[in-house]
């Protein structure tokens, strides 16, 4: 299945945008008649068939309409902070999307190595990442937030921060409960202060651990992520 966004498809006849229509027609060398799937990122996912293979506006007819296409009965939301290497953060966001977070929040701590990001570089990661995993959900990426403001939100969900100190911590696959949202704080190289950790505990986040290894923070927010989705 060959996956393209549009944001709306509402129609039964639509015509991709010209980035869409060019990696259509030129790039995969797709014609009339030749079949493909269009998502608006929301849940819809719809099969079409080409009768226009122009590869500025390529227009497509809807041949079937999947509303809530792969729609889970969890939500999973990482809140990382940026790494100092933009390009790692980049391939988690990736790596992430893929394997099926919903929300993605880089949070700006204590011990931070980075607090501005280039948001559209990521989306468009984002998109892609949707798109090449087949998935017709759009995941939100929020813009940079501090950890203090993300702990005040409110969330309906199970609620979690990961760390390397500290005795009274619970491995991840004992505190989680399958089916429930979730919420998971990744902290910084430098990890979250003494203070931040007290200021998540005091507002009711459960401190967990990952495992015996010191993980790079990419790989700790991945680790998270796949473990929780395996649970599911």
């Amino acid at each position: 299945m060959q996956l393209f966004f549009a944001e709306n498809i509402e129609s039964d006849i639509y015509t991709l945008d010209e980035n869409e229509s060019k990696h259509c027609i030129r790039v995969l060398r797709m014609g009339v008649d030749d079949e493909i799937s269009v998502t608006d990122g929301c849940g819809t996912l719809c099969r079409c068939r080409i009768v226009d293979d122009n590869p500025k506006s390529c227009t497509v007819a809807v041949i079937e309409r999947m509303h809530d296409y792969g729609k889970r009965n969890f939500r999973l939301h990482i809140a990382v902070a940026p790494t100092k290497n933009t390009a790692r953060l980049e391939w988690f966001v990736e790596k992430a999307i893929e394997l099926g977070v919903d929300i993605i929040t880089p949070i700006i701590c204590d011990h931070s190595e980075r607090s501005v990001l280039k948001t559209e570089r990521l989306e468009k990661i984002a998109l892609s990442a949707m798109k090449q995993s087949l998935k017709a959900y759009m995941p939100t990426l929020n813009p940079p937030t501090p950890l203090a403001d993300l702990i005040a939100q409110p969330f309906d969900g199970q609620r979690f921060i990961a760390y390397c100190d500290g005795d009274h911590r619970t491995p991840l696959r004992q505190a989680y409960t399958p089916g429930s949202d979730a919420l998971i704080l990744i902290g910084p190289e430098g990890d979250f202060s003494p203070d931040e950790v007290t200021a998540a505990l005091s507002a009711g986040f459960v401190p967990v651990t990952l495992g015996p290894c010191r993980l790079r923070t990419e790989t700790a927010a991945l680790a998270a992520a796949a473990f929780l989705n395996l649970s599911n």
